[in-house]
């Protein structure tokens, strides 16, 4: 059974996916004023750069967006109507191409072909053949029935694609009369990518807590559907309730144990991510090829389930341990396209090499986890990562809620790490703001230790005592 869990912050929304209790996808999206894969722009060529094949836009924004140009006809001053598939990363801008497309439920509107495709995941061959013969569009658009229309009637996926069309006439229409660059269509972001493509019929419940948010996914989905929407409206924040912060968290460690005792090492390189499976304790198997059989299986399934979560993308490396029948390598191979057969984001993967690696190059789409909770620490001059700062406060703020359920506490001991020291120093009031404390006493200590922070309730006048020459004052508050 599916449960989804949407958590809204003021510049930050999170929605994770579990199935039957295992976490298997978190999305986050970040309040920006940056360009957002998915939306559409109407764009002007201001720069052609044939030796990369590449034209420049300006799409109103400060960067300039790019992309790749086969066609030798486009000129500077052409407008075009762009996607944006890649989000700007530091100076470089987002990546954008001319073939936009239009995503609903069950169908997908694209400007690339003017064909009626069905998704392979479909094998019903009679189903497939009613699709392509009896769903209605205009000439100049392609249509692309998705999965999810597999048991729906052709009446309800024939009323989306009309839809779709009527968004796709005023996306056109948008950018003719538009004088300048600007954004001409865009939807609602993550929570519309929730109700596409996550919301299937084994969902057994959807948490959100925003009353906003919960009103959207009421107006979007169908009665039957809405059924499973319930508004969370505790104290503490609902990832931390439910225990998915600490596994957000868990998600840094490079190190992750399977079952059988093996376990698998993620390290990200500059030009990949690499991925190492070792047998660790399990020795329970007869000899060395099935030991390497029972735990390449099961890491191929947590491999996949990292992959999705974590969100990597690019070229992957898997150093499965080595094995030396044909049929044990096949099975290893399926496994890990079964797992990731029902990826968002299109991955392939590559047989065996002589060297016992696999690769395996998945599609960019989004920051991995590690962009939202870690920066670059000053101290070690960029070269190792820390927890972000903005993380920091959120995670204060979950322990102050959870150590002080009926709000009757007054006194905090914060102990934070010394990276952090000058970065608050600089700005004590936006601390306290963001850690919901600035009518709480909060005694603030830095210390040198392994940890990120402690956080301990004050609840007796001797531990007030014993910590009092740390509290923050009020003239530091303002």
């Amino acid at each position: 059974m599916r449960n989804i869990f949407i958590e809204r912050r003021e510049k930050l929304l999170r929605v994770a996916i579990k199935d039957n209790n295992i976490l298997k996808a978190c999305y986050i999206e970040e309040e920006s004023n940056e360009p957002i894969p998915g939306e559409i722009y109407k764009g002007i060529v201001k720069k052609l750069v044939p030796a990369i094949k590449s034209a420049f836009l300006d799409i109103g924004f400060n960067k300039q967006a790019y992309m790749l140009c086969e066609d030798k006809s486009i000129k500077c001053g052409d407008e075009l109507i762009v996607e944006v598939v890649k989000e700007s990363i530091g100076s470089k801008g987002a990546k954008v191409t001319p073939k936009f497309s239009i995503a609903g439920r069950f169908v997908v509107l694209e400007t690339s072909h003017n064909d009626i495709n069905v998704s392979k995941k479909i094998n019903n061959e009679q189903l497939r053949r009613d699709l392509k013969e009896s769903l209605l569009k205009s000439k100049d658009i392609g249509i692309t029935v998705r999965t999810k229309a597999e048991n729906v009637h052709i009446s309800i996926i024939q009323q989306e694609i009309k839809d779709l069309n009527e968004v796709y006439c005023n996306v056109i229409r948008n950018a003719k009369y538009s004088l300048h660059p600007k954004k001409i269509y865009g939807d609602i972001g993550l929570i519309s990518k929730v109700i596409r493509e996550n919301i299937t019929s084994d969902t057994n419940e959807i948490l959100v807590d925003s009353k906003e948010d919960y009103e959207i996914l009421k107006e979007s989905l169908e009665e039957c559907e809405r059924k499973k929407i319930e508004l969370y409206e505790e104290k503490r924040t609902l990832f931390d309730y439910y225990g998915i912060e600490k596994e957000i968290l868990s998600l840094r460690n490079n190190k992750v144990n399977l079952k059988c005792g093996g376990y698998i090492v993620i390290d990200k390189t500059e030009a990949m991510y690499v991925i190492d499976v070792n047998s660790g304790k399990h020795t329970t198997a007869k000899n060395m090829e099935k030991t390497a059989e029972e735990t390449n299986l099961e890491a191929a399934k947590e491999i996949a389930r990292q992959i999705k979560v974590r969100n990597l993308s690019g070229i992957i490396l898997i150093d499965f341990i080595d094995m030396h029948k044909g049929e044990n390598k096949r099975k290893v191979l399926d496994l890990l396209k079964e797992e990731l057969n029902n990826d968002k984001q299109k991955s392939k993967i590559f047989p065996f090499t002589e060297l016992n690696l696999v690769q395996i190059s998945r599609a960019r789409k989004g920051k991995s986890i590690y962009e939202y909770i870690e920066e670059s620490c000053d101290m070690c001059h960029g070269y190792g990562k820390r927890l972000k700062l903005s993380y920091i406060y959120l995670l204060v703020k979950n322990e102050i809620l959870k150590k002080d359920v009926e709000g009757k506490i007054n006194d905090f001991h914060i102990e934070i790490n010394s990276i952090y020291e000058k970065h608050i120093r600089e700005d004590i009031f936006n601390f306290l703001k963001n850690i919901g404390a600035l009518n709480l006493n909060i005694y603030l200590e830095f210390k040198d230790f392994n940890e990120f922070y402690k956080v301990e309730p004050l609840i007796f006048k001797k531990q007030i005592d014993n910590v009092k020459e740390y509290l923050v004052k009020n003239i530091e508050k303002y």
